[in-house]
């Protein structure tokens, strides 16, 4: 396992780290399992967030006994000093720890930034937090190139967290920056959500990048670890064949593609945004077409049910025009 530095935090990580979403769908014995595993494969950093709703939970479970072997992160959605102090309690309390190496403010756009960093607001609680030693550092994590410039020129933040994969490479020259800076960037979404089937490919292209402290796929089965562990710790240099792979990947996908970070939900219908994408995917762009009726058929909402209120391009940090996108789908599906 190759380690790298995380930024000025000056946390020895694995380049492979581990990303807690997926672990939703399991339960607390089986992420036990996963965590140990982890251990005995080197990978030493975990993330999870306030708002994967039992995520820290499970990670409390399973990280009993062994804490001291990991690098623990966790993120929170609050803006306010109030709201996020006793969001770091919860993790606190959740995680079963006494301390969390990484803090991170959770996806704030360029506005919400201000209010972190206003009096009263979350920043406060934070730096709190850190001379109380209940947190070692404080990041954020963005999903706009707007919001991560910005969070570039803060002196506070310690690392960054941003979407990096073969189709999303928008971030390269800040991510550049980061390093400059001695700011550790934390890569997220190498998959691009699921949209990329190839992990090999997709994690062998960003391992390239030597200004990529970790990254941090989800996971949430020991053959998903085995798989990604491959991938990271082949350093040798991309192909041909894998660069004209990358280039059929980037073609396919455009830049207008759910990542399936939820973030849309819930939709005013009641369709799973998402899952209505997925199913697309797997109907446009992998030649499962009776396996995409049949499931998107299921669904007790599909997207011919959305109503146009546009509540959910509003939440979408990705700017995408779902309206249109969800008409093109009902169109495809006949529904």
């Amino acid at each position: 396992m190759e380690y790298r530095i995380l930024g000025k935090t000056d946390l020895k990580i694995s380049l492979l780290g581990f990303g807690g979403i997926p672990i939703q769908r399991i339960n607390a014995e089986k992420t036990r399992d996963l965590i140990i595993e982890l251990k005995n494969k080197g990978v030493n950093y975990i993330d999870t967030a306030r708002g994967y709703t039992v995520s820290e939970e499970y990670l409390g479970y399973a990280l009993e006994g062994i804490r001291s072997d990991f690098i623990l992160a966790t993120k929170s959605m609050s803006r306010t000093k109030d709201a996020m102090a006793k969001d770091i309690d919860i993790s606190l309390s959740n995680l079963k720890t006494d301390y969390i190496d990484l803090y991170q403010v959770h996806n704030p756009s360029v506005d919400q930034l201000d209010t972190v960093v206003a009096e009263g607001g979350a920043l406060e609680a934070l730096l709190e937090a850190k001379k109380a030693g209940k947190i070692g550092h404080i990041g954020v994590t963005v999903h706009s190139v707007e919001a991560f410039e910005k969070s570039l020129n803060y002196t506070w933040v310690e690392t960054i967290m941003f979407p990096y994969n073969i189709v999303e490479t928008q971030g390269e020259e800040l991510i550049r920056k980061c390093n400059e800076k001695n700011i550790g960037f934390i890569c997220m979404k190498p998959l691009a959500g699921g949209a990329i089937d190839d992990s090999q490919l997709a994690l062998r292209f960003i391992r390239q990048n030597e200004n990529v402290s970790v990254i941090i796929p989800g996971m949430a089965e020991t053959k998903e670890l085995e798989e990604n562990l491959f991938a990271v710790n082949n350093d040798s240099p991309l192909s041909d064949i894998e660069s004209e792979k990358i280039d059929e990947i980037r073609n396919s996908l455009g830049t207008q593609f759910c990542r399936r970070c939820n973030y849309c939900a819930p939709c005013t219908a009641g369709i799973s945004i998402s899952a209505a994408f997925l199913f697309d995917g797997y109907l446009t762009r992998y030649g499962l077409e009776n396996w995409a009726i049949e499931r998107y058929s299921a669904m007790a909402k599909t997207a011919g049910d959305c109503v146009g209120c546009g509540v959910c391009e509003e939440r979408c940090p990705y700017n995408l025009p779902i309206r249109e996108m969800l008409k093109n789908v009902a169109e495809r599906f006949g529904k």
